[in-house]
């Protein structure tokens, strides 16, 4: 469902009460998208904020699915523009809403920027939020930035995976069963923006074992299918 005519926001159901919201926009040369997950619950949790300018576009399209007064959460993996640029936004419209991020985020960096204290989540904590239950990975410098975490909903099979497999172009499919990694390593590798950890390999191969079966990309085309081995593809590929 097309939210925005004039931007082409969309809205699509990509497993059972998760919504990808995706905005395209036009880059010098090429074509780039910003997606946000929005799960919807008794608890509802939106995944990525988005950049402060893409506000207002975000929120028309979980408008058309809830009320932005009912979030409760607002999540994402690391501080940085597209990942909580409009929180603060959000938190106004929300009031029953608190962010959620790694420990070492609202530690250095949330705890003094958002309007609101964050709730701190340790490596492997859960979120329950109703029928779906949301699993806190601390991913340091994966892809990149100390206070890194990831989230995976146990009831879905669905792994939030932030900027791993971002792909380039608008992202017009909303789930995809094609090769994503392909896309993706010729995106990263001319600039080369993964931390390189030599827990790398440990941390993809961790959340491998979830086997999930529906990854949620920030940037492009929410892909399914057998993610355990696609992450040990990409583990492969970094090493």
């Amino acid at each position: 469902m097309i939210t925005n005519l004039e931007s082409g926001t969309n809205v699509h159901e990509i497993a059972s009460g998760i919504y990808r919201i995706n905005t395209p926009v036009p880059l010098p040369g090429s074509e780039f998208s910003f997606n946000q997950y929005l799960v919807v619950d008794d608890e509802p949790l939106l995944f990525h904020t988005g950049l402060r300018q893409l506000f207002p576009l975000v929120r028309e399209a979980v408008e058309s699915v809830m009320p932005v007064a009912r979030l409760r959460y607002i999540g994402f993996s690391h501080f940085e523009a597209d990942e909580c640029g409009s929180l603060n936004q959000w938190l106004a419209l929300a009031p029953d809403a608190v962010p959620v991020c790694s420990t070492v985020a609202a530690l250095v960096s949330v705890g003094d920027q958002a309007d609101r204290a964050p709730r701190a989540l340790v490596d492997g904590e859960t979120l329950a939020l109703g029928k779906h239950t949301m699993r806190w990975l601390d991913t340091p410098h994966l892809p990149h930035g100390w206070e890194s975490g990831l989230m995976f909903d146990t009831s879905t099979g669905t792994f939030f995976c932030g900027d791993l497999f971002t792909q380039p172009g608008k992202g017009e499919m909303p789930l995809t069963q094609s090769d994503i990694l392909g896309p993706s390593e010729d995106f990263r590798q001319p600039m080369d923006y993964f931390s390189h950890t030599p827990k790398t390999g440990e941390m993809l191969e961790r959340i491998a074992a979830l086997r999930p079966t529906t990854l949620a990309c920030m940037h492009g085309s929410a892909w399914q299918g057998d993610g355990a081995a696609l992450l040990r593809h990409l583990a492969e590929a970094l090493s």
